[in-house]
């Protein structure tokens, strides 16, 4: 029978309730929400995490929605893109006018970087071994007379007084990982934001490693873009992220990619007028990814949970509080481990070497004994989530020891 509009109940598919609660065991209780801990110790989030129970019900409701009511519901699912943009504001503590969806990084990145009123010789200053996301936008100004400056790592870290010392009169913009993908070394945004402001200079954060990890206050804070894709730490789907633009700044960017979602009244299909909205919306030129705005939002819903009853800090200080026990314990087996020694830049983000075993093999007796983790600068990557447990980094480390 098909679904009435307005009414999903003919869609749902209840999913098995947490019994922990999350004001007294919030960390059993999220794992309870983690389907893939039933077979998997899962240390993979740096690149493509499992979805979320959450998430994978508010995509199935979706799809039940729109296969049994098609559009007669799309107004529930427009609210769903609202309410996943007050929930990223509430993340940021941003306003949600300076939110605006986008498919990934990338596209985040490339709002910015196409979108600037460049002059010729101006410069931006980018870290070496970025990832790709945070490197090639920036590259492509080159034919618009734009000098990428690339600043020298040390030993996996991005030390602020380097950006800095790049920095004269015709540089624009110093584009930062929050987290090196592979270093795991998370940079000093407060020290980066105040020095480059101080000469002038705005901030753009390529968020992907450290969003909903890290409490990040942009009202205090002032980081002028942000960008980040949901699949990775947030738990969503791929194709669904989410990227800041100051309000002041919106004027400044030229909105190169337009549509009907990119105007005021964009409703108006029959007498259409070219006027921008006035926030970070403008940028949500088309039809959007509702699918994945709905995953997405029902996933990040488990952070602001803990944020709220935990406070902002108690997902990082469970997840360092694990990485640095798994460093421990790698170290133990026989490891090699690379970790910011201060904890102010440490992350989830592990990188270690098992002397003469290609990582490659590491990963591969990891699989066979349903353990995730990656093949990351010449090494094998491990990034550790707050719902893992200590079982789970047992099994990583066994896997360690087999290799041995």
């Amino acid at each position: 029978m098909r679904a009435a509009a307005g009414d999903d109940s003919a869609a749902h598919r209840p999913i098995s309730l947490p019994t922990a609660s999350v004001e007294e065991s919030p960390w059993q209780w999220w794992r309870e929400q983690m389907p893939i801990c039933g077979n998997w110790a899962y240390f993979d989030h740096a690149a493509v995490a499992p979805l979320s129970g959450p998430a994978a019900e508010a995509s199935r409701q979706f799809i039940d929605q729109a296969v049994s009511a098609g559009d007669t519901l799309w107004p529930e699912w427009a609210a769903k893109i609202e309410h996943l943009r007050r929930s990223t504001a509430e993340l940021l503590d941003a306003d949600p006018a300076e939110i605006c969806m986008i498919p990934n990084t990338s596209t985040g990145i490339s709002l910015v970087a196409e979108g600037w009123p460049w002059q010729h010789g101006e410069n931006v200053i980018v870290p070496e071994g970025e990832f790709p996301s945070n490197l090639f936008p920036w590259l492509n100004q080159r034919e618009r007379g734009v000098e990428l400056r690339l600043v020298p790592r040390h030993q996996g870290e991005v030390r602020v007084a380097d950006l800095i010392d790049r920095i004269d009169d015709q540089t624009r913009i110093i584009a930062v990982s929050w987290v090196g993908y592979a270093s795991g070394y998370r940079i000093d945004i407060a020290e980066l934001v105040r020095e480059a402001h101080q000469r002038g200079v705005l901030v753009f954060l390529d968020a992907i490693q450290g969003l909903g990890i890290f409490p990040l206050n942009v009202s205090e804070i002032p980081v002028d873009f942000l960008a980040a894709d949901g699949h990775k730490w947030l738990l969503g789907p791929e194709g669904a992220g989410v990227a800041m633009i100051r309000r002041e700044h919106l004027p400044k960017i030229r909105c190169g990619n337009v549509g009907w979602g990119s105007v005021k009244n964009s409703h108006n299909y029959k007498d259409p007028v070219f006027e921008l909205r006035d926030t970070a919306a403008r940028f949500e030129s088309g039809s959007a990814n509702m699918l994945g705005a709905a995953a997405l939002s029902a996933s990040m819903e488990l952070f602001l949970q803990i944020r709220r009853r935990h406070g902002e800090q108690a997902i990082a200080k469970r997840i360092l509080e694990l990485t640095v026990n798994l460093d421990h314990q790698l170290r133990e087996a026989g490891a090699n481990t690379r970790m910011p020694v201060d904890p102010r830049h440490q992350s989830g983000i592990l990188t270690f070497e098992v002397p003469g075993v290609d990582p490659i093999e590491v990963r591969k007796t990891g699989l066979q004994r349903n353990v995730v983790v990656s093949c990351r600068d010449g090494g094998v990557r491990a990034s550790v989530h707050a719902y893992n447990n200590a079982d789970d980094l047992r099994r990583l480390v066994s896997v360690v020891q087999n290799c041995s």
